[in-house]
């Protein structure tokens, strides 16, 4: 695809990006970037926050002549969105399938393990409390006998009341 490109004309890095790694992904995993990226179109926003395409594990054929048999789509999941991702596995299927344009995939594996999204959740920023709050807490608290779980609770009243607006 470089050889197609003119001197001076800008590329998108994304282009860049798949022309290296698209060959990388198809030899170690045997899957393309294009199904990875479009994850989200195939397994719907819903489904895709929680799981991605590891791998396709093609059957070994033994001789050049034995039929073709569709392969397994090995699929990362975390907790609860493998029950989801199972009972629309039929549905996953005819649209991978539908996306590689014939019937490369017969079955679904799913594996637990974690998903990093690259979103991580924001901090929520928390506002200092009053001297009225602040005293309010120690009140609340105070008749605890344990240290560390009266200041544990503490540290809990004031994220929570810091949390609120004023």
């Amino acid at each position: 695809m470089a050889g197609k490109r003119r001197f001076g004309n800008p590329v998108p890095v994304s282009d860049l990006a798949t022309d290296i790694l698209d060959p990388v992904l198809r030899k170690r995993a045997g899957i393309s970037i294009g199904l990875v990226q479009s994850w989200e179109e195939i397994a719907g926003p819903r489904l895709a926050i929680h799981s991605r395409p590891e791998k396709i594990q093609w059957p070994r054929r033994l001789h050049e002549d034995d039929p073709f048999e569709p392969a397994v789509l090995v699929i990362a999941c975390e907790g609860m969105a493998a029950l989801h991702l199972q009972h629309e596995t039929s549905e996953i299927i005819n649209r991978v399938n539908a996306f590689l344009g014939f019937r490369a995939i017969g079955r679904i594996r799913i594996v637990q393990k974690p998903i990093s999204s690259g979103r991580a959740r924001p901090k929520p920023t928390l506002r200092a409390l009053s001297a009225a709050e602040k005293a309010k807490l120690s009140d609340t608290v105070g008749l605890i006998e344990d240290d560390g779980l009266r200041a544990s609770l503490e540290r809990l009243g004031a994220t929570i009341l810091g949390a609120r607006k004023a």
